[in-house]
């Protein structure tokens, strides 16, 4: 069908070349997004395997233990004996570690480290994000692009090409549909995990600086009233 109008043949031809031609982009797409949905569950199964669920007990005790600790030394024995996961654990450390700088310059640094470890849990959101919000939309886009030739087979009376075009929509349709609704169900289970690790990562990194600023604080006026 063209527009009645100067060159309205060559618009349409044109516009219907590009909407066919994008079939094959759209389909191998789609499977790749759907393989992608798939490794997602695998990954999240192997995480939540091996997840170490910390209490909000154990949270408190651990932050009275930090609070207590006299040495760096000690702060470090509590963070390597504690059943944290091993990301938290050297960001801990690290920030443990870090005596030998004023207050000011162990807080950037452990914002820092913070910083960082939200960084790494932004991109592995941002995977399943991107297949949550692409997956429907060329699922939509798989759908529309066969109609064209569906509808023009409809009016000659060729219902085969008719059926083909409609069998290709639908699969497209769901597997866009159901890739992202799997690929927003995983994200909102991640992000819950990797929300209550970030809690768990501030408020035992504030215990340390609490602890050690306090410490500091106090080891500059001995000096002072000493040798002041």
């Amino acid at each position: 069908m063209s527009i009645n109008v100067p060159g309205g043949e060559v618009l349409t031809g044109t516009l219907d070349l590009i909407s066919q031609s994008l079939t094959i982009p759209v389909l191998l797409i789609l499977l790749l997004i759907f393989i992608l949905a798939m490794l997602t569950i695998g990954a999240v199964i192997a995480e939540y395997s091996s997840r170490k669920d910390i209490s909000v007990e154990k949270i408190k005790e651990l932050i009275y233990q930090i609070h207590e600790a006299k040495t760096p030394n000690e702060i470090k024995d509590i963070i390597k004996k504690s059943n944290l996961p091993k990301e938290e654990k050297k960001i801990l450390l690290d920030i443990a570690d870090s005596e030998s700088l004023n207050n000011n310059s162990r807080e950037i640094l452990a914002r820092k480290l913070v910083e960082n470890e939200e960084e790494k849990i932004d991109k592995k959101l941002r995977r399943t994000d991107i297949i949550t919000r692409i997956g429907p939309t060329l699922g939509l886009m798989g759908t529309l692009i066969p109609l064209g030739p569906g509808l023009a087979a409809l009016g000659s009376g060729d219902i085969n090409t008719l059926a083909s075009s409609l069998t290709v929509a639908f699969n497209t349709t769901i597997v866009g549909i159901g890739s992202g609704a799997l690929a927003y169900v995983l994200g909102k289970i991640r992000g819950t995990w990797y929300d209550k690790h970030l809690s768990d990562l501030d408020a035992l990194s504030d215990a340390i600086l609490d602890n050690m600023n306090h410490k500091h604080d106090n080891t500059t006026l001995e000096y002072s009233d000493k040798y002041g």
